[in-house]
């Protein structure tokens, strides 16, 4: 396994700094979130995108894809009742995979409850429908490109639409497609009755990343949750891809949060 960082965690940083620190705190990749770019992936011009590209390849370090990829972009949403909404939508995913692409990402992982909760009226089976129809030219892109789109399950918390890792396959295996797939988020499957490494082992070939958090919205080893089974799990389940710290609360700062998270990593996968 590889291990990675979100962006957004280094608020105020520039990427080149960014990348510098990760490869400097021993990860092996980035993970953007487009919005510290731009507010939209079509602001980012082609120029830019090898600018980044070469940046990262510079300090030593991938990126491995986006993430909070509808922060900020305005009128965005999987299960609008416009029809005139969900097409833009669906068109803008197909842009962030050409993002991705030109980046040197291999995900995008979706998250968005804000953008994706199940509306008063809308029947749940319809908003299903409405959701899967938008990925489908993106996921047809993504496969040319080389490309994963990871829907990520979130607790009821967050969002009313999917909201465990077994409804999340579900949503993904309707493509029938290597380019469409899930995420599993320490975070969101604590959520979840079941224990986090029975949720790894039932998803066994069925996620494309993951993401290290703990319940308390901060990094790998910040909280109470134990990533030592968590990593056996991993192991057991065949999973060779990203470990990527996501986090949603910085009061450390950025060097800490990133030096201990991986610190913590190191020691809970044996490395």
């Amino acid at each position: 396994m590889k291990f990675g960082i979100c962006n957004e965690i280094f608020q105020g940083w520039s990427l080149d700094d960014t990348f510098a620190y990760a490869k400097k705190a021993g990860y092996d990749f980035v993970e953007i979130a487009p919005f510290t770019i731009a507010k939209s992936v079509t602001e980012i011009s082609t120029t830019e995108r090898i600018r980044i590209r070469e940046s990262a390849a510079r300090a030593g370090v991938g990126i491995s894809g986006l993430h909070w990829v509808l922060v900020q972009a305005e009128g965005m949403y999987l299960t609008h009742p416009d029809e005139a909404v969900r097409a833009r939508t669906a068109a803008y995913f197909s842009e962030l995979v050409t993002c991705a692409a030109d980046l040197g990402g291999t995900r995008i992982i979706v998250g968005s409850p804000k953008q994706r909760n199940v509306m008063e009226g809308v029947h749940p089976e319809q908003a299903w429908a409405w959701a899967t129809d938008v990925f489908r030219g993106a996921v047809k892109r993504a496969e040319d490109r080389g490309v994963v789109i990871c829907f990520e399950p979130l607790a009821p918390a967050e969002t009313n639409f999917i909201n465990t890792a077994e409804d999340g396959r579900r949503f993904a295996s309707q493509y029938g497609s290597d380019a469409m797939s899930i995420i599993l988020d320490v975070k969101a499957m604590s959520s979840e009755a079941k224990p986090i490494p029975q949720i790894i082992r039932e998803s066994a070939g069925c996620f494309e990343y993951f993401h290290a958090n703990d319940a308390n919205l901060k990094g790998p080893g910040f909280g109470e949750v134990d990533f030592h089974p968590i990593a056996a799990a991993l192991r057991e389940s065949g999973y060779n891809g990203i470990v990527s710290v996501e986090v949603f609360k910085f009061e450390e700062g950025p060097e800490v949060i990133a030096t201990k998270s991986r610190e913590y990593l190191r020691a809970t996968f044996g490395e």
